[in-house]
């Protein structure tokens, strides 16, 4: 919400919104970055982690935020971005100007000009040194060239770093997500003859005892902190949020995000494998119970596109949709976050056009889609799908000039159907999405099931349905959910009642007294066995 008509959302205008999230029943508020930043990847490039970009307000904005949020019952969950700094950051400008003992604050290596050290690429594209030639040295940036990377190796970096963890925690923080921190440990500096690079530096050898090492020296140990992980596996997430290893309270991967990428490419659109989603889910979730590990439950973030779009239909089934997708997530094993917008059903932007998007990533790969030999019109349709601008679109809060976001020209255009697909419309609408993910919320804080049970999955049902039962103290609950836009019949032992239904996203839940359901297009149907 941008309070002041600049085109910008802000820290008041965060404010202003801390009723409507507590009548969602939120519990934290997880803003990305608003430090001091050129904003070359919206913020993720930070220049100053102590002081907040005029842009967004002021630290008083800040302290009144925490307050507000506090006085409802709320924590604030900052995004910290310790992978790498901006290259406007006083420690990368000292280094540039051959100060070697910020220098060793980041990764510089020597090699040829014309000769990188690495055949390791880019996230956002290219490869990923850039060379100085006032130092004669090469600099690590895994995403922008702007995006320097840190020297972890480096035990000034490691306290410079909790210092600032410090400094926020005592400004009234509650919680940290970490940015890529699965990458902060790199394993060597040598080609990779397989792949990008990622085998080199992801879950690298010493991050375990980084984390350690953070999360201890900066006494943030009984503080929620989440760590978004890169490409990790099952065990290092086991290690990572297990409840014996004292690293972090929880973990974002992203598996179930890929399996509409044509041969692991992200540029290379396919169909969603819904039966490699049903098993990614089934595996994680019975993996990371059994280590006593925890995870972070989401579909959308502000680096994907809409799940909606992407897994539902954001047409004909859009209501349904939304409500089984939210339903999928906030009853399994873990803590679900609700990425803005997901609880009123919004979509992708289909804005079919490049001048319209904002994001780096989305303009470069725009012009390696090309060198790839994709037309433009093959190029655009590849952005629509993937560009993270998808999921940055303004919050539309009301059905008036720019989704009621702001008096001004946003920064970026909002999706042209805030007309009807608003929060104004849906606040008290009892069939609304909004009240859809409302009414799990509650159901997670009324029902032990749900919050703390075991989870067990069906992997037997036919391609398209993800079924899982939660069990707690002799009480059961089965949960089946049609990812698909056909009816399907799942086996259903023992029937269902209609009075054992706990929540449905179908007005005329079924009911059957044989050993099949008939689940219709986007069906989710959550049965509670007393």
């Amino acid at each position: 919400m941008d309070s002041n008509g600049d085109g910008f959302g802000d820290l008041k205008g965060v404010t202003m919104k801390l009723d409507y999230l507590q009548k969602l029943g939120v519990d934290y508020l997880w803003l990305t970055p608003f430090f001091v930043s050129p904003q070359v990847d919206n913020g993720y490039d930070v220049a100053d982690y102590r002081n907040i970009d005029p842009r967004f307000g002021t630290m008083a904005d800040f302290e009144e935020l925490a307050k507000e949020a506090k006085r409802r019952g709320m924590g604030i969950m900052l995004d910290m971005v310790f992978n790498h700094t901006s290259t406007e950051h006083d420690w990368f400008k000292r280094a540039l100007s051959g100060d070697k003992e910020y220098m060793d604050y980041y990764i510089f290596k020597d090699s040829p000009s014309d000769m990188p050290p690495t055949n390791w690429e880019s996230k956002f594209g290219g490869n990923a040194w850039e060379y100085v030639p006032a130092l004669g040295k090469w600099y690590l940036h895994l995403f922008d060239k702007k995006q320097a990377d840190l020297n972890w190796e480096n035990p000034k970096v490691r306290e410079e770093l909790k210092e600032i963890l410090c400094f926020w925690k005592n400004k009234g923080v509650s919680g940290f997500r970490f940015d890529v921190v699965n990458l902060i440990s790199k394993a060597d500096y040598e080609n990779d003859n397989e792949g990008d690079g990622r085998s080199h530096y992801t879950d690298g050898p010493r991050v375990h005892e980084y984390l350690k090492e953070l999360v201890g020296d900066a006494g943030i140990e009984d503080m929620i902190t989440v760590g978004e992980m890169s490409s990790t596996s099952l065990d290092n997430c086991i290690r990572y949020s297990g409840e014996s290893e004292h690293e972090l309270s929880m973990v974002f991967h992203f598996q179930h995000l890929k399996v509409d990428y044509k041969d692991g490419d992200k540029w290379s659109l396919m169909p969603a494998d819904l039966k490699a989603l049903g098993k990614f889910f089934a595996d994680w979730q019975e993996g990371m119970q059994g280590a006593n590990a925890w995870d972070a439950l989401f579909w959308d973030n502000h680096d994907q596109p809409r799940a909606l779009s992407r897994f539902g239909d954001d047409g004909k089934f859009r209501d349904k949709s939304a409500k089984l997708l939210a339903g999928i997530i906030h009853l399994m094993r873990g803590t679900p976050y609700i990425y803005q917008g997901d609880e009123i059903g919004m979509t992708n932007t289909h804005f079919h056009d490049i001048t319209r998007y904002r994001d780096v990533e989305s303009k470069n790969y725009y012009e390696i889609l090309q060198e790839r030999g994709l037309s433009e019109e093959e190029a655009i349709t590849v952005i629509d799908e993937r560009s993270r601008d998808n999921g940055r679109t303004p919050m539309q809060w009301t059905a008036e000039a720019n989704a009621g976001f702001t008096a001004g020209t946003p920064w970026i255009e909002v999706v042209n159907n805030f007309g009807r697909i608003n929060a104004a419309s849906q606040i008290e609408e009892e069939n609304s999405i909004f009240s859809f993910y409302k009414e799990l919320i509650s159901l997670r804080k009324s029902h032990k099931i749900i919050s703390d049970g075991t989870i067990s999955f069906d992997r037997n049902m036919p391609e398209g349905i993800i079924s899982y039962t939660r069990e707690y103290e002799g009480k059961t609950l089965t949960v089946w959910g049609n990812m698909t836009e056909n009816e399907i019949q799942a086996e259903c032992k023992g029937g269902v009642d209609r009075g054992d239904i706990l929540i449905a996203n179908y007005e005329d839940a079924p009911y059957t007294k044989d050993d099949t359901i008939a689940l219709r297009p986007y069906e989710l149907v959550a049965v509670l066995d007393k």
